[in-house]
């Protein structure tokens, strides 16, 4: 794991600005180690501890043993992420439309924010959509210009589309030159990840299927954590962030070979 900050410059840092920049590179690495801490702060693991408890009594991070994680991101019902955000949600699909090409087949998942790229598509295109997502297939079709296909199976309500073993098996036997995986958490270190294990199956079959994968992350989906990684960050070629993404997140990205494209600002 990288060094927070060089100790000689370090060991005079105030309080404040000591848990800044753990928080820094608890959003970059996704994860800080107490003893790697002290050591690069030049201070005692105690400092440490004091710094991760004020952190987490604050909800920015996770104690565990040893150091503190970034706290999980947690999965609210479906119909509350739609009135959510949209204004952001819609920013970042601008953004990441520009990657699409006439003429591809993309395969987009269920959730609120890939719900505003297929909004956001053009429609004279001649895109074919792939999806599990009947609010999405059904968004698409009162639109003209587009060929859909719906990935059938179980519909699970929470998460708003088919998933489990027929949806993954459909979409095995199906090629597309762009996918859309929704985002549950994203870190630099350890890739895409998902709360669900037959979500996460469902993600991964996309990706395997599609030549490229863009990823379109909130700023809270950055580094954060959730429970069944879906693929190495090396399968993910773009990723599409809120214009308030911070520069250290970006970068760790960026470092990795991903090409980080960043959405417009929102007007107050």
């Amino acid at each position: 794991m990288a060094k927070a900050v060089n100790a000689a410059a370090d060991s005079g840092a105030l309080p404040q600005e000591r848990q800044q920049r753990i928080l820094e590179q608890l959003r970059r690495d996704g994860r800080v180690v107490a003893a790697e801490l002290a050591q690069s702060f030049d201070v005692s693991e105690d400092s440490i501890r004091r710094d991760l408890r004020e952190l987490a009594a604050q909800g920015l991070c996770k104690r565990v043993y040893g150091g503190a994680l970034l706290p999980a991101v947690t999965l609210t019902p479906l119909k509350q992420r739609r009135s959510e955000h949209s204004t952001r949600k819609q920013a970042l699909a601008r953004k990441a439309v520009s990657l699409v090409q006439p003429g591809q087949t993309l395969l987009i998942d269920a959730g609120t924010t890939n719900a505003a790229i297929a909004a956001a598509l053009p429609r004279d295109a001649g895109l074919t959509v792939i999806t599990n997502a009947p609010h999405i297939a059904q968004l698409l079709l009162d639109r003209e210009g587009f060929d859909v296909l719906l990935v059938g199976g179980r519909v699970d309500k929470a998460i708003g589309g088919a998933i489990g073993a027929q949806a993954v098996e459909q979409v095995r036997r199906l090629r597309a030159d762009l996918c859309f995986p929704g985002a549950c958490a994203i870190d630099a270190a350890h890739g895409l990840w998902g709360f669900d294990s037959e979500e996460a199956l469902f993600k991964r079959a996309m990706i395997e299927a599609s030549d490229e994968t863009v990823v379109v992350a909130t700023d809270d989906k950055l580094g954060a954590v959730a429970t069944h990684q879906v693929a190495e960050l090396s399968r993910v070629q773009h990723l599409v962030v809120e214009h308030s993404a911070d520069r250290a997140s970006r970068v760790a990205f960026s470092s990795r070979g991903v090409a980080v494209l960043r959405a417009e600002a929102i007007s107050a």
